[in-house]
């Protein structure tokens, strides 16, 4: 089934002229793109794949995926735990509070305008990517991606270590907790989505070059409110889950937060059971992963391009070593080109032209990390369905 996603039209406008305020008599044509103000895209240009519409779920076509290392918006996977709320730029408040000297709440022109602004490129990917695969042993619950819930973006925004820093950090801090404005039923109630991340976070070497942001847009453009409108967070090298959107409240704490979407899910498990869940930690790092995207049959018989992407895990100063494939009728592996930038917490996109025997029915790629990590052959079943880092495997097409 294929649905369009609608462009959040209003909402785009109304932050333009929220953001003109904040910054003073400014002509803002000359500081957006004219395709800003333009008319909502083409519905043919923001297609995605529906993979639920009530919460609304969606990811790209495999092959659109890997057109570009910068994916567009349109192209961006997007994932929704309850109804996208629809916040007004003007009345947006953004409260920080709990171990710090001074709690404040932030309008959107004074996040925007009081600390430097930065940009980011960096790979958000959904912990239930590739969820799908899990199948083969036993369902599990949970959106049914397939390999698209990943995408890289620029994002833009302020450092969130400048504004917690101007809140003044007490010495016993060591959790940040995020709360969005989103309302989303649960077993035991209504809940925002939220999480937390340590703060060590805030501070390791690769946080200078790829810090976490308060971010309020993405590749150069106001969010979309599919996309967290109008501030979000981004956290380089942790699963998508800990970028909350539509970004409320912070919280700094000495312990993780409660929150539903750490405290009891988010985690890997063999059982979905209160007593194993509340043993298991929450997952943060992304794991390293590599997807086929794209296979296309040459002009002489059994010749292929085929074309993917590949991610290394989110741990700092962690990057791939080399991406291989292998078709059923080989014994060793070939190692494919990266076609893309080699750049900390982002995919790579890599290409290679094979000649493969008749005979050869499916073929296979792995990655390997600088950390040594090679991704195993298949990824050990968990209830949630999170975290599949399996070699994966596509059938190749009749020629």
């Amino acid at each position: 089934m294929i649905q369009t996603i609608t462009n959040s039209r209003l909402n785009r406008r109304q932050y333009l002229a929220a953001t003109v305020v904040a910054a003073g008599a400014l002509n803002s044509r000359g500081l957006f793109q004219d395709a800003v103000f333009g008319e909502t895209p083409s519905p043919e240009k923001l297609k995605l794949i529906v993979r639920s519409a009530t919460p609304y779920n969606a990811e790209p076509a495999l092959d659109q995926l890997v057109s570009s290392f910068i994916t567009p918006v349109n192209q961006f996977y997007v994932r929704s735990h309850g109804s996208q709320p629809e916040i007004d730029p003007k009345a947006y408040r953004l409260t920080i509070e709990g171990l710090v000297e001074r709690p404040v709440t932030l309008t959107l022109g004074e996040i925007v305008e009081k600390f430097p602004r930065t940009n980011v490129t960096a790979t958000l990917t959904c912990a239930g990517n590739r969820r799908t695969e899990f199948y083969a042993e036993k369902k599990v619950p949970g959106v049914p991606w397939e390999s698209g819930a990943i995408g890289n973006a620029e994002w833009s925004g302020v450092r969130l270590a400048d504004v917690l820093k101007s809140c003044g950090l007490k010495p016993e801090a060591k959790h940040i907790w995020f709360e969005g404005l989103d309302q989303i039923k649960v077993q035991d109630g209504n809940t925002a989505f939220g999480g937390s991340i340590p703060i060590s976070q805030l501070s390791h070497p690769s946080s200078k070059t790829a810090p976490p942001l308060l971010a309020d847009k993405m590749n150069g453009q106001p969010l979309l409110t599919e996309h967290g409108f109008p501030i979000r967070t981004v956290v380089p090298g942790l699963i998508g889950a800990r970028s909350v959107k539509w970004l409320g409240k912070i919280t700094v704490s000495d312990q993780t937060s409660p929150n539903h979407y750490l405290a009891r899910t988010y985690k890997i498990v063999t059982e979905n059971t209160p007593e194993m869940v509340a043993k298991a930690e929450p997952i943060y790092e992304y794991l390293t992963n590599s997807a086929i995207c794209q296979i296309t049959a040459g002009k002489a018989k059994g010749d292929f391009e085929i074309r993917g992407y590949a991610l290394a895990g989110g741990s700092p100063d962690n990057r791939l070593k080399a991406v291989s494939i292998k078709c059923d009728q080989w014994t060793d592996w070939k190692d494919v080109e990266f076609v893309s930038p080699l750049r900390d917490f982002c995919w790579v996109l890599w290409s290679t032209k094979v000649s493969l025997p008749a005979n050869a029915t499916s073929i296979q790629v792995r990655a390997t990390d600088t950390s040594g990590y090679t991704q195993p052959v298949r990824t050990p079943w968990n209830a949630h369905g999170y975290q599949y880092n399996g070699w994966h495997t596509i059938q190749l097409p009749k020629t």
